[in-house]
């Protein structure tokens, strides 16, 4: 994907850093591929705490836009 120019995109997991979600804080701790990561990786993956509209409201509070190419 082509960057735009003068934006910068969203870092993997930002909103979780910024948000101090307690998952991510444990994830912070844990070494990154390991067994340990992996498992508690998956309760982001599956049973977020957070919803997509507060995802969705985060990215519009930090001035993010959603786009995608013309087809």
């Amino acid at each position: 994907m082509i960057p735009v120019e003068g934006y910068v995109e969203y870092k993997r997991r930002e909103f979780c850093k910024d948000v101090k979600c307690p998952v991510q804080l444990e994830l912070n701790a844990l070494e990154e591929g390991s067994a340990a990561y992996e498992e508690k990786r998956l309760v982001c993956k599956e049973h977020c705490r957070f919803t997509t509209y507060q995802f969705h409201h985060w990215l519009i509070a930090k001035g993010y836009i959603i786009i995608r190419p013309e087809r």
